[in-house]
């Protein structure tokens, strides 16, 4: 009778595949979010005529969970900011919806972002 021994060892069979996995995830989280931070950054400094700090200093990145929110930390007038209604009420003032306008250029920025996170690392893998 002949016997076949199957070792099974390396990254796939000792865990350090799927923690691998779990990093790029956890880094291409991190990696899209601040461009979210970034673009919400960018459109409001475009559109504010005479900035006060106080409101674009509350503008952060949180992890909540499994996920990374980009948020003001819940600033009474935020929805005014970015829309322009006070309740359920439209005022003069239109909105900036920098923050609308941040997530439509982030949509199409996503597959490069996750692109070059993978990139990085594939890199440090070898």
């Amino acid at each position: 009778m002949t016997s076949v021994n199957i070792n099974l060892s390396g990254p796939m069979f000792d865990g350090r595949a799927l923690a691998a996995v779990d990093a790029f995830v956890e880094d291409a989280k991190r990696d899209v979010a601040a461009q979210a931070y970034s673009e919400w950054m960018t459109n409001l400094n475009r559109s504010i005529r005479n900035p006060t700090p106080y409101y674009e200093t509350q503008i952060t990145v949180t992890q909540r969970g499994a996920d990374q929110v980009v948020h003001d930390r819940g600033i009474v007038y935020g929805p005014w900011l970015e829309t322009g209604y006070h309740g359920s009420k439209p005022t003069r003032f239109r909105g900036y919806y920098s923050a609308q306008r941040a997530t439509a250029t982030l949509e199409a920025k996503v597959p490069g972002i996750v692109q070059g996170t993978l990139s990085r690392h594939i890199g440090k893998m070898g």
